[in-house]
């Protein structure tokens, strides 16, 4: 479902009664279907003439203990949880819509929105997926609090998370927790609650938070031993009766014990995932995280989705990854042969795109005669270099390829932005303009030496079994 190239939504609404843990109102939530490029939206139903709330990090007021987003005055706490949910779970569109200012808490968890999710289904939208593969390291780091975040470009398509949480407790000590993949989040994510210090409580509650916090939607560590006479008056600082905490005891002492060994570290995942969330992509690349919070996940958005902004649609110009075809494979399909094989390897090919290099060294031939004593690349050599590189993705389409050829029937649209010197490396990506009908190949190709644009050319080629042998 994840690397479905279609969006998706759920096949029906799904439902969810409770408290909030922070602003400890009462609130129904409604998740609802949505169509193409909705992407993520808070509706507060309880609020008329209210706007709709994007899911973006644009709309981020406050990441204290949570992530909450505003628009025109109107507020939605604590979204981490559900965009987890919903991000891992495949769906690109959804409508929420509350009739109280905060998500419901359930049980401190992911674990409830994913089982209804589960239970109703998706179904598939006509739009294409969004995603966006990280070409390059993009790193936060806050040295004050030690919060250090980043994400690596990964193989393939992958997707991870690696976090380390150390609150310099006795208790917790020094926690890992990684997911190997948006399929891992049901086993190993989805279940983990929110955790909170018995040290911490009075002074959350102090700042208006955790009016909704309960032995029964979080986990509680205590790093002594707290007295029933303690107890009791910390309930009454938090408007409690009662706490229904374990006296005397350290560790967890919630009534609950914890799901895994490092349940908050697995927490602390959870609630990046929902944060990422609001990039509006799923994400190809590795993320690694230290110490996080919600300040530093949605800090670590932003860049990501300035990033995303600013690349979104440019190729992948790097030349240090293995080629899918190196020179031996090339010559297997193109019938060119020096001086004139001008595509030393293959990058990536996709069903519409193809990536190849053209290193270029001062022994070619064509700088004996060709400015020698300021030696310049020619134009038309950067052409049929493109057009060779074309001519590879034009030849991937047929069955025995090495029966056919490629004529080039027409070139527009030449232009030459910068000089190709000895000593370059010029990477042509080439894009399909229309789909291949009639062995009619029709690409627009452009050449790029670190990063700049060099060279471009709108290139209609046909590709003819020529080459086949005679029927005996």
């Amino acid at each position: 479902m994840i690397n479905s190239s279609v969006q998706h939504t759920l096949n029906e609404e799904i439902e969810f009664s409770g408290v909030g843990l922070h602003t400890g109102q009462n609130c129904t939530m409604i998740v609802k279907p949505a169509g193409d490029d909705h992407g993520y939206k808070f509706e507060r139903r309880d609020l008329e003439g209210t706007p709709i709330i994007e899911a973006s990090t644009s709309n981020v007021s406050s990441t204290q203990r949570s992530t909450k987003l505003s628009k025109g005055g109107t507020e939605v706490h604590t979204t981490e949880h559900i965009l987890a949910a919903l991000y891992a779970s495949g769906i690109d569109s959804a409508l929420i819509s509350l009739d109280g200012p905060e998500i419901p808490i359930m049980d401190g968890s992911a674990q409830m929105f994913l089982d209804e999710i589960k239970r109703v289904g998706t179904k598939e939208l006509s739009a294409k997926r969004k995603f966006y593969k990280f070409r390059k390291n993009i790193s936060f780091e806050d040295a004050d609090k030690e919060i250090e975040m980043m994400v690596v470009p990964s193989n393939g398509e992958d997707f991870k998370i690696t976090v380390m949480v150390d609150y310099n407790s006795p208790i917790l000590g020094t926690q890992h927790a990684r997911l190997d993949g948006l399929v891992e989040f049901e086993s190993e994510i989805a279940s983990c609650r929110t955790f909170v210090f018995m040290k911490e409580v009075a002074e959350l509650a102090a700042n208006g938070l955790i009016k909704g916090g309960d032995v029964d939607n979080a986990v509680v560590l205590a790093e002594r031993q707290y007295t029933e006479d303690e107890l009791t008056k910390i309930g009454k600082n938090i408007g409690r009766d009662k706490i229904n905490i374990l006296p005397n005891k350290t560790g967890v002492v919630s009534s609950s014990a914890l799901r895994f060994p490092n349940e908050p570290a697995r927490h602390k995942l959870l609630d990046i995932l929902g944060d990422i969330a609001l990039t509006g992509r799923y994400l190809q690349g590795h993320i690694l995280a230290a110490r996080p919070g919600h300040y530093s996940n949605v800090e670590f958005a932003k860049l990501m989705s300035d990033t995303i902004k600013k690349t979104e649609g440019l190729p992948d110009l790097r030349t240090d990854r293995e080629p899918i075809l190196n020179i031996n494979d090339i010559s297997k399909l193109l019938p060119h042969r020096y001086p004139f094989l001008l595509v030393d390897s293959v990058l990536e090919m996709t069903a519409n795109s193809i990536t190849g290099i053209k290193n270029v060294t001062m022994n070619e031939p064509f700088f004996q005669g060709h400015f020698p004593e300021n030696p310049v690349m020619p134009g038309v050599l950067q052409v049929e270099a493109m057009a060779q590189v074309g001519g590879v993705f034009a030849l991937s389409s047929v069955d025995k390829p090495e029966y056919w050829s490629t004529y080039f029937m027409k070139i527009d649209d030449v232009r030459f932005k910068k000089k190709v010197l000895p000593g370059d490396t010029i990477v042509f990506h080439l894009e399909l303009i229309s789909p291949i009908r009639r062995g009619l190949v029709h690409m627009q190709g452009k050449g790029y030496v670190r990063g700049k644009l060099v060279s471009q050319a709108n290139l209609l080629a046909q590709i003819i079994r020529d080459r086949a042998p005679e029927d005996k």
